[in-house]
């Protein structure tokens, strides 16, 4: 059987050229790497400062209060993929003991008891220091600009920012002062500006001139003046209204109130960092991930997995080869659950030819409906309470269990949602990206930036957390915390278990791809749980079928639901599967006989892929970007 031939439509053509190529979830972002490129800088400075617009453009996906994690390669050394660590740790004060002294069962989805130590800005500045060229000034011009002056807002931050009115009302003025002054949600195309988070940017800048409170001198080289802004941001003013304003009680999406446990010292105690990545051979391509701290290497062991098929079994559009992926999914996706943490992680064992065919073995012609992780030698798998509805305790008046009386209910996928491109509903299933429900509770809202330069650097990123709809909004720094801590879990003995100074396991897992010992492609998605996911098909398609990028992020895509959810509530939904409409009836209506619990998207609603290539025999570039809800561009020349 051969592999099924790409649509010869594409929504956009793969960009192709050899000056710089970057790709993201934004238009804006987009231009604004091109941008840097054009006038002189490198994939790292062109990276940074769409990083910082991201934050600015899509404040319902990300914020300077949350995390991301990077990966690149320098073309000085393009067979080195690094790890960008910008993922907090849990602050002194998130221990079990005291979330379970709050009442709490699990941790909130929103909330500033959820907040880990904020990762994103510290990390895209030392990527700065020691990988770009520009002056932190120049970075963050463009988002000052925008924050200042004003964008024109997406329709789905006026979607999201209505999914939380009432909350926003009724338990956190803070917010609706900023994200709906006067009382009224912004309508698409309005021009929105956030003059505190301009400040906040323009303080970090003036904190290299020796103008700010943790700085006492004036830098004098660009390293010196970036690493002014860091200590700025950890230790100046950042840090004191951060630790100031999680001290209010406020709603969380338990539905109870509590106060945050984020101080200054937390915030001084965390620097960002570099990792060695981790790395499986698949098909003559290394694929780079972060360590299994993150979700990443799920990736790697469902290609350990699928690698002893044949590539019939690989075709992500046929009924057999969705069939066998979503299955290996599942298998990984179990190990996550049941190993993965800021822990001694067996990552050689569980990538290894011997245990990856013991775990294909499990693969048979009908789905499993079961949580089945694999056995490690002197290791005792994690196995997490199985929920497929919750209520939170203080809304239920039990122990979390369904409500009988007709009060409100959070099923696994369920709540106030958009799913694809619509506006919010009530009901149905987790499907793309974002989901939000009235409570805060968002699960894997996150955005993207990919981009290669002409001189060979190469940078994949995904920032995330801190939206919005996270915790309050701090008035004097114009953005909120993240709820990373939501990964985490409250019984002991676990991987993942929240512990002061552990990382919680993120899902944020940007892939560098190299070919021959070189960095060839850049690739990554927002979506949670989904973002491997949907990477995997790309990988499938790309490396196996052989398609283009572009054809590779609009071919259909779909993922599994039936493993623990990494966000709050943490449900799940036994053999489910979500599919878009484009696999075909044929398709669809086989993987249900053989036993998955299919929902149906639609055609266009699942992943937002972006991508960057570049061959380094002829120096050729490319690009690629997720037509899916008209919001994400690639450019270049």
């Amino acid at each position: 059987m051969s592999f099924t031939r790409p649509d010869p439509f594409t929504t956009r053509p793969t960009l192709q050229g050899t000056f710089g190529m970057a790709a993201s979830t934004h238009w804006l972002a987009t231009a604004t790497a091109q941008a840097v490129l054009e006038r002189g800088g490198n994939a790292f400075d062109a990276a940074t400062a769409a990083a910082f617009v991201l934050h600015v453009v899509e404040p319902h996906l990300n914020g300077p209060g949350g995390d991301m994690t990077g990966v690149f390669s320098a073309a000085e050394d393009p067979g080195r993929p690094v790890i960008l660590m910008g993922q907090g740790p849990a602050p002194a004060g998130a221990t079990v003991q005291h979330f379970r002294a709050e009442g709490l069962d699990l941790v909130p989805g929103s909330g500033a008891l959820a907040a880990a130590v904020p990762g994103a800005v510290d990390a895209w500045l030392l990527l700065l220091r020691d990988r770009g060229t520009w002056e932190l000034a120049e970075v963050l011009d463009f988002a000052i600009g925008y924050a200042r002056d004003g964008h024109p807002v997406l329709a789905r931050v006026g979607s999201t920012i209505s999914a939380v009115a009432g909350l926003f009302r009724e338990h956190w003025p803070t917010s609706a002062e900023l994200w709906m002054p006067g009382g009224r949600i912004p309508a698409e195309g309005d021009l929105i500006r956030n003059p505190a988070h301009a400040r906040t940017l323009q303080k970090l800048v003036q904190a290299g001139a020796g103008i700010g409170e943790a700085v006492s001198s004036a830098a004098h080289t660009r390293e010196e003046r970036i690493d002014a802004a860091r200590r700025e941001w950890s230790e100046g003013f950042v840090a004191r209204a951060v630790a100031k304003a999680v001290q209010t009680p406020h709603r969380h999406s338990s539905g109870t109130d509590h106060r945050g446990v984020l101080t200054m010292a937390d915030m001084a105690g965390f620097r960002a960092s570099y990792e060695g990545a981790a790395t499986l051979e698949f098909r003559g391509h290394s694929i780079a991930k972060t360590g299994p701290w993150g979700q990443g290497p799920a990736l790697l062991q469902t290609l350990a997995i699928l690698g002893g098929f044949d590539d019939d079994r690989l075709d992500p559009s046929t009924e057999l080869g969705a069939h066998t992926v979503l299955e290996a999914q599942k298998l990984a996706l179990a190990d996550r659950e049941a190993y993965y943490g800021d822990a001694d992680v067996p990552l050689d064992y569980l990538l290894s030819a011997e245990y990856s065919a013991s775990r294909r073995e499990l693969i048979t012609e009908n789905a499993s409906h079961e949580f089945r992780p694999g056995t490690v030698p002197g290791r005792e798998p994690f196995v997490p309470v199985f929920r497929t509805e919750y209520v939170p305790p203080a809304l239920s008046g039990d122990d979390g269990g369904p409500r009988t009386d007709g009060g409100p209910r959070l099923s696994g996928g369920v709540g106030v949602g958009m799913a694809g491109v619509g506006e919010p509903t009530l009901g149905g299933p987790t499907l793309g990206e974002p989901t939000v429900d009235a409570t805060g509770e968002t699960r894997g809202d996150t955005c993207h930036i990919d981009v290669v330069d002409r001189w060979g650097n190469m940078v994949s990123a995904t920032p995330s957390g801190g939206w919005l709809q996270s915790s309050p909004a701090i008035p004097e720094l114009g953005f909120c915390l993240g709820t990373r801590l939501q990964m985490t879990w409250l019984d002991e003995g676990t991987p993942s278990t929240l512990m002061p100074g552990k990382r919680p396991r993120t899902t944020l897992t940007p892939t560098l791809v190299l070919r021959n010992g070189v960095a060839v492609t850049a690739l990554g998605s927002p979506g949670g749980d989904q973002q491997d996911q949907w990477q995997l098909l790309y990988l499938l398609r790309t490396i196996v079928g052989g398609y283009t990028p572009q054809q590779a992020i609009d071919a259909p895509a779909f993922h599994t639901t039936s493993m623990p959810g990494s966000f709050w509530p943490r449900t799940w939904e036994p053999g489910g599967a979500v599919v878009e409409d484009r696999l075909g009836d044929d398709v669809i209506a086989g993987l249900e006989r053989r036993g998955h619990r299919i929902t149906r998207a639609g055609d266009w609603a699942l992943g937002r892929l972006s991508a960057v290539v570049r061959d380094p025999a002829t120096g050729l570039l490319q690009a690629a970007a997720n037509p899916r809800g008209a919001q994400g561009y690639a450019a270049g020349r």
